[in-house]
């Protein structure tokens, strides 16, 4: 056993447990202004949860995953299913029907949807490397990202749907897409962004877009929750306001603290110092994923490390893009950060898998 532990990565798994903890600290914060803790509480089951199944992952052989396709698949499956009963068992909530309800607690599919077609996409293409001037490849690997593609989009959630199409172009480019290839995808998904506004996007999903590209427009309607996302930035100064201090997140002007704004509450409560500390946290844990992707002997471990970078960078990036006002709000989370158990569970199976191949 202590020859196992000797080989984990403890920098990333302390930069994992730093991460949580600050998220955390920013939920129980937020939560002083209602006097409300059930959402840190759960957090807090959550977060253990995701810890324990961490260290579970990382006693298994990956090596099951690259020799066994037929289990990713089922597993694939299995998602495509959860993700279809949305559609039939679940109430409705603030327009979105994403979580199964299990007791107390809420199960969101697609954070787990995303790491299973992480897993997927770095099999399909470990095995066909050398094969990627097929076009039949890039159409049957999209076709695999499409199934789960609309299924999300339809709930509606338009953020987590762009993170696959990220996931499945990044990956596309590691693995050695043909220029010529790479130019037809972006047309074709030039063409599919064109008629998308035109026949698809609902009307609150167009102000989103319009109001990133002309923030006057709307400012005390659509406009709102990313206005007050900049004062709450703003006014964090140097070292911030302290725990529970922040008057654009205990006094309700922030909208969503917890989840879509948390980059901004804890700007606020804890100023640059703070989202000095939270970025290099972030750095540390990407830079120890990558080098995972950096030093594996085979290209499966290369590209889920590689496509796990992807799938955290996007998210890291749009959500703080989305705070700072520079990208339209389409509701990313901070990984590991915001509150919600079903990302921080996935993320954290992912992290077990990383460290499965480090000890394996």
């Amino acid at each position: 056993m202590f020859q196992y532990f000797k080989k984990f990565d403890w920098i990333l798994l302390v930069s994992v447990l730093l991460l949580i903890g600050v998220g955390l600290i920013s939920i129980y914060s937020i939560s002083l202004g209602k006097a409300d803790f059930l959402n840190f509480k759960k957090q807090l089951i959550f977060a253990g949860i995701g810890i324990i199944l961490l260290f579970l992952v990382s006693f298994f052989d990956w090596h099951g995953f690259r020799e066994n396709p037929y289990f990713i698949l089922t597993l694939y499956l299995i998602c495509i299913i959860a993700l279809i009963g949305l559609f039939f068992f679940v109430p409705e909530i603030r327009g979105i029907k994403s979580w199964y309800k299990i007791g107390p607690l809420f199960f969101d599919p697609i954070g787990i949807t995303t790491l299973v077609l992480t897993i997927l996409l770095a099999k399909f293409f470990s095995m066909r490397h050398i094969e990627m001037y097929k076009l039949s490849h890039i159409l049957l690997s999209g076709l695999y990202v499409l199934v789960p593609f609309i299924l999300i989009w339809g709930q509606p959630n338009l953020g987590s749907a762009l993170i696959l199409i990220v996931l499945w172009v990044g990956i596309l480019v590691l693995s050695g897409i043909k220029l010529r290839h790479f130019f037809i995808l972006t047309l074709c998904g030039i063409l599919v962004l064109i008629l998308s506004w035109q026949f698809v996007l609902k009307d609150y999903q167009k102000k989103r877009v319009i109001s990133f590209l002309a923030p006057q427009f709307e400012p005390l309607g659509i406009n709102w929750s990313q206005n007050q996302a900049k004062i709450a930035i703003g006014s964090g100064g140097f070292w911030g306001k302290g725990i529970g201090k922040g008057s654009q997140s205990q006094y309700g002007f922030l909208t969503e603290p917890q989840t879509d704004f948390i980059f901004a509450s804890i700007a606020e409560e804890f100023g640059l110092m703070g989202v000095i500390l939270l970025l290099f946290l972030f750095g540390a844990l990407v830079w120890r994923i990558m080098r995972v992707a950096m030093f594996s002997a085979s290209n499966f471990p290369r590209l889920f490390a590689s496509g796990l970078t992807i799938f955290l960078v996007a998210q890291i990036f749009i959500h703080i893009g989305m705070n700072l006002g520079i990208l339209p709000v389409i509701g990313i989370s901070l990984p590991l950060i915001s509150y919600g158990g079903s990302n921080l569970i996935a993320v954290l199976l992912g992290i077990g898998i990383l460290q499965s191949i480090r000890v394996h």
